[in-house]
């Protein structure tokens, strides 16, 4: 069963309270759920262990699948990625947008974020309250708090498909009901990871080329 310390709503309850809370719950070393604009996060300061830990038993998350940082601005998403060519386009085109950019691991992040991968992915969400909160908390190390294969949260007073943490913020639903694209931007050309919100094609018009993975199909 979910458990939350403080549930707060956006659509009822002050800004100034909400930001202020999570404030001290995110600096406190604890987890919040909040609205995102695919769906709504699971999220904790990116440089708390016991944090990140209660992140991963709470989603059941396998321990090599990394979390996304979630920052405020696009100017921020470069800070982390200024050594990838891509890096300053994507952040005019495609941000805020349901994306994960995945760029280069900066030095100072550490490897137990990355999931001992050489990447990590970034996000600038679509959605105004996710970034003020973002704005307020600084950057959070996140992933989508709905439960993998089970049904969405839509913000209402069902919480049970929820995994427990300090705080929940609801803010009705979501802007976007499907999952974020995927975007590679590590190397010289971008490659999609993972069809989404945003699609291939549109991926193309702002981007230019675009790889993607070739499945072969096998008769049987």
């Amino acid at each position: 069963m979910s458990t939350f310390k403080t549930i707060l709503d956006a659509r009822s309850d002050r800004l100034d309270d909400i930001l202020e809370t999570a404030a001290s719950v995110v600096q406190g070393g604890g987890t919040i759920v909040f609205p995102g604009d695919t769906s709504y996060q699971i999220g904790c300061d990116p440089y708390r262990s016991e944090a990140i830990d209660a992140i991963y038993r709470g989603k059941r998350r396998a321990d090599e699948k990394p979390l996304a940082l979630h920052v405020a601005s696009p100017a921020e998403f470069l800070e982390y990625a200024r050594s990838n060519p891509l890096a300053i386009l994507a952040s005019k085109r495609l941000m805020p947008g349901p994306v994960i950019a995945v760029v280069r691991k900066p030095e100072y992040v550490s490897d137990e974020f990355a999931a001992g991968e050489r990447t990590i992915g970034i996000r600038v969400p679509d959605d105004d309250l996710a970034r003020a909160i973002l704005e307020r908390c600084g950057p959070l190390a996140a992933t989508t708090a709905d439960p993998a294969g089970g049904p969405r949260y839509a913000g209402g007073d069902d919480i049970s498909s929820l995994p427990s943490a300090d705080l929940l913020v609801r803010n009705g639903p979501t802007r976007y009901d499907r999952e974020s694209t995927i975007v590679d931007l590590s190397g010289p050309t971008p490659r999609l990871v993972r069809d989404g919100m945003l699609a291939y094609d549109r991926l193309t018009e702002l981007l230019g080329p675009v790889e993607r993975r070739n499945v072969k199909v096998r008769s049987h």
